[in-house]
């Protein structure tokens, strides 16, 4: 008869308990995927947070909730739904409203076998859906993490469904709790999971596990990609507004509160860092109408903008293909805006799905038919730096159309004192003469600089007649906005064609991912001013401060000017595992395929190269100290080391085994686990299969494996006898 003991197992309460404690786990994990997408229903997540720890707290406390209460929740839930989307129009984001709500109510409520099945549904809808319209890289550790839940509330069901009853949902009677909920100690049963658990079969799902992960990754880098358009189609489903304020109409003062949000815009990959300038200018939105109060896009390049290309691919810019191109690939962040940002002409954009493109050639900017529902990813073949814009059509209608004077369009709005007020202004910076465009727009922005400071916190004049002429009037501070609409006036009053211009300008090198970042801290407005001269839009920047530098000279260039800007604290390493995350998982497609199959082949066989040289190195410097001559000294060292190497066997054998045992049992996790009580279970076993006839050396054993330990005998001395009873038995 075998004397080895059953280990102990959870009771069918303790099953119970460990069942509701990942079920909540579960839940909250699965609710709180909402952080992921842009859906309205914070107060929701904070009810279902609360109603989830609540019911894990206590336990017993949803058996409190009176029968007409459950009866009632479905009808209430039904109807939320129906009233959220009656008045939002929003079918997925009502349906994840619902969901939640679902979750919440099964976390707070007690539950039979199919209403835990159903949290696990309810989860993986929230978890899918998340995963469809989130790039996050923290998305990653929360779908590990509820895969795990999920493991272990599945095993905890089955267990618990093999040990007794699946439990009852609501309780038989008002005030009635389950038994297993009415005392229930958090720490108490944790102590329990671990003392039954099995570190060998712990190690096994871990393994499982990491495999499982393991498999999929390498799935991932192996199968194809395919063209999964419009994320599923689930992103239409949800309206988004854009965050930041770059759209085709403007207020004064919009840009001004982008540049208080230190978040990330975008991060730009080149394949020629030294073509990055030192201060890029991200052209997004031009806006060509002056309104009281701000800029817009003009009715007429408006209409142009929303008549899309249809889905395409690819785009065709104007600039000149040439062999040594750059490519600049592009990860915009969501909720900036549906314009695109771009540095100048280029000569094609590339997506990574087909996109409703509009494109404005009278603008040159590039606009999606809506705001991008998550971060949009697009590569930039080609694209110019230069300050200057070309554009011939405009300039041949300069030239040979009628004469247009660019101050009409200020009759309307200005009138005719705001007009003579810029004439006035216009006299002092060019004093009566005739300035070419570029010079002109340097003046201005001096005369601007020297009479207002630079702020924030701009507060227009009070006053007759139009703000901003107003504003140019005083000496009051202003921002780059109201810096740039100046500008913007008294050009087209001096005969230049002129339109404000916002986006990003700036930003720092991260020397961890080799990529350019840029926050919404660098929103910026400034000027495009029309040379006749040189046919194009030039750029002139009038805020105090700005770097009127060539941004396309070589001094503007190179790695000096991106190490002067590079950014080396956390954050930056932080964004380069973003950086990393859109490169190789989000934006992953063939050719990051080919490429990471050869890096990992150089890789392989680097490594091979290195050990099979370092084994050659070990196998020569032995052969050498063995065809070395042999004196005295070196047999008598080689002799001390083989003696030393038998002392410490015979040493081990002898009392490493026992010296072993006494060391662990300072780490033993209670008496079931002890390793002199696991050793006398062998020695009972060895003793059984070998026939030995025993009952004093039995006994000893006996007591060491079940007796308490002050009525121990010597282990050591009970093994040995042990040991030399099951000898005699095989004699």
């Amino acid at each position: 008869m075998s004397m080895v003991t059953k280990r102990p197992q959870l009771n069918i309460g303790e099953l119970h308990q460990l069942k509701w404690w990942l079920g909540t786990v579960l839940g909250l994990v699965s609710v709180w995927t909402v952080a992921f997408m842009e859906v309205n229903a914070w107060w929701l997540l904070a009810l279902a947070t609360a109603a989830g720890v609540a019911a894990f707290v206590r336990p017993a406390w949803p058996a409190r909730v009176p029968g007409w209460a459950h009866r009632l929740a479905f009808p209430v839930i039904v109807s939320v739904l129906i009233v959220d989307f009656l008045m939002y129009r929003e079918p997925l984001a009502a349906f994840i409203r619902l969901n939640m709500m679902l979750i919440g109510y099964r976390m707070s409520c007690h539950r039979k076998r199919r209403d835990d099945l159903q949290l696990i549904v309810l989860g993986l809808f929230m978890v899918v859906v998340a995963g469809v319209l989130t790039v996050s890289i923290a998305f990653a550790g929360q779908i590990l993490a509820f895969t795990a839940c999920a493991l272990g509330f599945l095993l905890a069901i089955t267990l618990t469904d093999a040990t007794g009853s699946g439990g009852v949902a609501r309780p038989p009677a008002a005030g009635g709790a389950p038994a297993w909920s009415r005392q229930v100690r958090w720490r108490d049963l944790g102590r329990r999971v671990w003392l039954v658990s099995d570190w060998r079969l712990a190690v096994l799902g871990a393994a499982l596990f990491a495999g499982v992960v393991m498999v999929s990754a390498l799935l991932f880098l192996a199968i194809p990609r395919f063209e999964m358009s419009n994320s599923l189609f689930l992103d239409r489903l949800i309206n988004r507004q854009t965050r930041t304020g770059f759209s085709d109409e403007i207020r004064f003062g919009e840009v001004t509160d982008i540049q208080q949000d230190n978040g990330l815009a975008l991060s730009v990959d080149v394949s020629d860092p030294s073509q990055v300038p030192a201060q890029p200018y991200w052209r997004m939105v031009v806006l060509d109408e002056y309104v009281p109060g701000g800029f817009r896009v003009s009715s007429a390049l408006r209409r142009e903008l929303n008549q899309t290309t249809g889905r395409t691919s690819r785009l065709r810019g104007t600039a000149r293909s040439r062999m040594d191109a750059p490519q600049w690939t592009f990860y915009f962040e969501a909720g900036v805006s549906r314009y695109l940002p771009l540095l100048g002409n280029y000569i094609s954009i590339a997506f990574t799905e087909a996109q409703s493109v509009g494109f404005s050639d009278g603008l040159r900017v590039v606009a999606l038919q809506r705001d991008p529902p998550r971060m949009f990813a697009y590569r930039v073949s080609g694209m110019d730096t230069s300050p200057l814009l070309p554009h011939a059509e405009f300039a041949l209608r300069r030239r040979d159309g009628p004469a247009v004077d660019p101050a009409d369009s200020l009759d309307e709005v200005l009138g005719p004192s705001g007009r003579q007020a810029l004439r006035r202004i216009n006299e002092q910076i060019t004093g009566g003469a005739s300035l070419p465009a570029a010079d002109y727009a340097r003046r201005a922005g001096e005369w601007l600089a020297q009479r207002h400071s630079y702020s924030l916190q701009s507060a227009l004049p009070a006053g007759d007649g139009d703000l901003l002429v107003r504003w140019i009037e005083s000496t009051a501070p202003g921002h780059c906005e109201l810096f740039a609409g100046a500008l913007v006036l008294l050009a087209r009053e001096s005969g230049f064609p002129a339109r404000l211009v916002t986006g990003f300008r700036g930003g720092t090198w991260n020397g961890f991912s080799n990529s350019f970042t840029v926050r919404n801290a660098n929103a910026h407005a400034w000027v495009e001013i029309f040379d006749d001269s040189a046919s194009g839009w030039l750029r002139a920047d009038p805020t105090p401060g700005a770097q009127m530098m060539d941004t396309d000279s070589p001094e503007a260039r190179g790695t000096e000017e991106l190490r002067r800007i590079a950014d080396s604290s956390w954050s930056a390493r932080m964004e380069s595992l973003r950086v990393f995350w859109y490169r190789r998982i989000v934006n992953f497609d063939q050719g990051t395929q080919i490429e990471l199959a050869r890096v990992a082949k150089e890789a392989v066989d680097g490594t091979g190269r290195r050990l099979r040289e370092r084994v050659d190195r070990w196998m020569e410097a032995l052969k050498a100290w063995w065809q070395r001559p042999w004196g005295t000294q070196r047999w008598i060292s080689v002799s001390a080391a083989l003696a030393l190497v038998v002392v410490f066997v015979g040493v081990w054998r002898r009392f490493g085994r026992s010296g072993w045992m006494r060391w662990r049992s300072g780490f033993a996790r209670g008496a079931q686990h002890d390793p002199v009580r696991r050793e006398a279970g062998r020695w009972l076993v060895r003793l059984d299969q070998g026939g030995a006839q025993s009952d004093e050396v039995r006994a000893e054993l006996e007591r060491l494996r079940f007796g308490p330990k002050p009525t121990w005998p010597s282990p050591t001395g009970v093994f040995n006898r042990a040991r030399r009873a099951l000898r005699r038995a095989r004699r």
